[in-house]
Order: structure tokens, then C-alpha cells, then sequence
């Protein structure tokens, strides 16, 4: 019986959350990468260099990195359906203003207040999972969220394309159309998160009552289990070594990913192809990561096993990279970015399960935002260095060399940690 009702209760639980928070994070990756679409054109209009555009891509994840913490633990205070209407409704704000950038300093700062709008967004869902989400159910929970990345690029690719051809209306260039446009969703969804969401299970009226008590006592029994081992305070959260190699883990990813979504249109039509064909051949590697990414999570959850999914993963994407910068045809260059595409997502679900088996409530808030906001410099780094070496070498192949070391890393250190997750993983499923 206890099965059955379970068995229910995640179901309900998976409908009315995992499809809406994917449609907000489907919204917000497409306002953080667009930018590489829009390069395509606006980078000429305003005479921006490589390593000017690189740098100015890559600044967001410093106004993520100041803001991240503080935002994270004000969701945990004020709850996650006002908090992320709040970022939502900001960074769309922010996001629309891009539109009207002039130039250098301009594109630094809004890229810089965009960094800022959003931070606590992705951390903040991560979290919001763990609330609805037992520990072995959550790996693919989070899995189908972070789909809504490589969809994004699946969607957004060809409709970005299609908004450049925009050119001229009303008096503006296609690039300023795409950042207005693709804008719009997030301050409207803004507004739809305050009458959606839930903040806590306790407060589920969607779930029946002998549904929402199963699912109360599930969840506050996985932290009792917890309560020995595990960090609650804010201080030992920020402070606990394990946060640290994981944020140093998520470096390398996060530095794949985003050398992806800045770069990866302008590899694709360096062999002279159009606006239009980089748009759909810009979504064929996301495609097959989405279905990848899935399958590894749940087998992530099945075998309960979280450190070998990480590590087989970032060195599937270190290689895919590596091929990329040695491609001399676009079918080989895509070949190669489905394989960094398809190891970059099928990491990350399998490593946002590992912070929550040792942190706890407020820990927990501060920790993973700290992992992300840590983590999520790579995004700066990452698209900076291929920025600043493809202007000293003129090719993309350097800086995509130096990422794939980024995620031997990462694959390196995820090993180095794996006894320490290990034990709070075994601990977990003893719960």
C-alpha cells in the first residue's frame, strides 16, 4: 500500500512541477546563450573583437558569482514561488535591454546585470527539488529540468536564426529583435510563477490528504536519517571542503557548456555555411543530449551509483572536444559537438545529486549556491580563453584544447572525491 501511494504521490509531484520548472529554465537558458547567436551579426555592427566578445559573454557568471549566495539563501527564507518571480521578471527585464547595446562597456555591464538578475535561479530549483524529491528519486527529477539546456538550443537555434532575418524591421537590426523578443517569455512567466508554484509540500492542496502526509513524513524522515551526518548551518555549508571540489568539478563543466552555447554558432559557420543552416545544424547535437542525458540519469538512480557518471561523462565531452578543434568538415565538427553536447548534460544531473546527501537546510541552500555560483566562472573562463586565443591564432582549435582540460579535471577530481560522496550516498540509501 505504502508502495502504491508513493508511487502516486511522485507521479502527481513530477506533473506539476518537473514540465514548469523546464519551461522556466528552457526560458532563461535561451536569454544567457542567445548572445551567440546574436554575435553573428552584432559583433560587426558594434566592432566587437573575439576577445572583447568572449570576455563580455563570459562577465555574466561574475554578477551570478557575487549575487548567487544571497540569492539562494533569501529563496530559503522567503520562499521559491516569490523569490524566482523576482528573478524572473528581472533578468527578462535586463535580457530586453540588451537590444539597445552601444558598444564595449555597454555590453560588459548589461552582460554583468543580467550575471546579477539571474543569479539564484538554477541553484534555487535545485534546491525547490529537494524539497518534493526523495534522494533516489531526485537524479532524475533533476535530469528532466536540466533537459530544458540542450532543448533550449534545439528550439532556440533555428528561431534565433530566423529573428536575424528580422533585419530593418521597424527601424531595427535582427539581433536587437532576437534579445526583445526571446525577452518576453521570462517577465510574463514571472508573473505566472506566483499563482503556480508551491513552496513546500505542506502547503500542496493539489495532493490529497493521505498524499501530502506520505510525502511530509517521506521527506522529513530522509532528513532525520541525515540529521548525525549532514551540514545544516549556512557556515558549514559555505565551509565544507566537499562544496569546494564540487564547485571545482561544475568549473569544468560549466565551462563546456557555455563554451557551447557562446561559440558553437560561430565554429558551425566558419565553413561558410548560412545563418539559417547554423541555426539547424546548431541543433543536432542538443537533440541527441537530451535523450542521452535522460538515460544516464536513470541509470544514475538505478544503480544509485554517482561518481563513475560523472567522471565516463566529462571525459566523453574532453574528447568530443578535442576532435572538434582537429575537424576539417562541418560533419565532422558536428559529430564532435554531439559527443561534447551529450557528456556535458549527462554530467550534471548525477552531480547535483551529490550535494544534498551531506547538506541540509539552510547548508544546503548556501552550499549549492556556492557549487554553482563557483562553478559557473568556468562559463566565464571557458568562452574568454577560446576568445582570446582564436584572436592570437586565428582558430578555434587552442581554446577548445585548453576547455577538454578543464574536464579531465573535473574527471580527476570527482574520483579524488568519491570516497567521502560515497559514504553519504551509502548513507542515504540506508534511509
Amino acid at each position: 500500500m505504502a508502495g502504491d501511494i508513493g508511487a502516486r504521490v511522485l507521479r502527481k509531484v513530477n506533473l506539476r512541477i518537473v514540465p514548469f520548472i523546464m519551461l522556466l529554465y528552457f526560458v532563461a537558458f535561451i536569454d544567457r546563450v542567445n548572445i551567440g547567436f546574436a554575435a553573428l551579426t552584432m559583433n560587426k555592427d558594434l566592432g566587437l573583437s573575439a576577445s572583447v566578445f568572449g570576455f563580455g559573454a563570459g562577465i555574466f557568471f561574475w554578477g551570478y558569482f557575487l549575487f548567487e549566495v544571497p540569492s539562494n539563501i533569501a529563496l530559503e527564507k522567503f520562499g521559491a514561488r516569490i523569490w524566482i518571480a523576482r528573478v524572473m521578471i528581472t533578468w527578462g527585464i535586463v535580457s530586453a535591454a540588451m537590444a539597445f547595446v552601444q558598444g564595449q562597456t555597454s555590453f560588459y555591464v548589461l552582460r554583468f546585470l543580467l550575471g546579477a538578475a539571474e543569479a539564484g535561479f538554477f541553484p534555487g530549483v535545485i534546491l525547490y527539488l529537494s524539497y518534493w524529491f526523495p534522494a533516489r528519486q531526485r537524479a532524475a527529477a533533476t535530469a528532466l529540468f536540466m533537459a530544458a539546456a540542450p532543448l533550449s538550443t534545439v528550439i532556440g537555434s533555428p528561431v534565433s536564426s530566423a529573428l536575424l532575418q528580422m533585419h530593418g524591421l521597424l527601424g531595427l537590426k535582427g539581433w536587437q529583435w532576437l534579445f526583445l523578443v526571446e525577452a518576453v517569455p521570462a517577465v510574463v512567466l514571472g508573473f505566472v510563477v506566483l499563482g503556480y508554484l508551491t513552496d513546500r509540500p505542506e502547503e500542496a492542496k493539489w495532493l490529497a490528504d493521505d498524499e501530502r502526509a506520505w510525502l511530509i513524513d517521506t521527506m522529513n524522515a530522509e532528513r532525520a536519517g541525515r540529521a548525525a551526518s549532514a551540514s545544516h548551518s549556512i557556515w558549514k555549508g559555505l565551509a565544507d571542503p566537499r562544496v569546494l571540489v564540487l564547485a571545482l568539478v561544475y568549473f569544468g563543466t560549466s565551462a563546456g557548456l557555455y563554451t557551447l552555447g557562446v561559440w558553437a554558432p560561430q565554429i558551425i559557420k566558419s565553413f561558410g555555411l548560412s545563418t539559417t543552416a547554423v541555426g539547424y545544424l546548431n541543433a543536432v547535437p542538443p537533440t541527441v543530449a537530451v535523450i542521452a542525458m535522460y538515460l544516464w540519469s536513470w541509470n544514475s538512480d538505478r544503480t544509485n551509483e554517482r561518481t563513475w557518471h560523472v567522471v565516463v561523462a566529462c571525459l566523453v565531452a574532453a574528447i568530443g572536444l578535442v576532435l572538434a578543434g582537429v575537424s576539417t568538415s562541418v560533419v565532422s565538427v558536428v559529430a564532435a559537438l554531439v559527443l561534447v553536447n551529450v557528456g556535458i548534460s549527462a554530467a550534471k544531473p548525477p552531480l547535483w545529486s551529490m550535494p544534498t546527501l551531506f547538506l541540509s537546510g539552510p547548508a544546503a541552500a548556501a552550499g549549492i549556491a556556492t557549487i554553482n555560483s563557483i562553478g559557473n566562472l568556468g562559463g566565464f573562463v571557458g568562452p574568454a580563453m577560446i576568445g582570446w586565443i582564436k584572436e592570437q591564432t586565428g582558430s578555434f582549435a587552442g581554446g577548445l584544447y585548453f576547455v577538454a582540460g578543464m574536464l579531465v579535471v573535473s574527471a580527476a577530481l570527482t574520483l579524488a572525491l568519491s570516497r567521502s560522496v560515497g559514504r553519504a550516498v551509502a548513507t542515504a540509501d540506508a534511509i
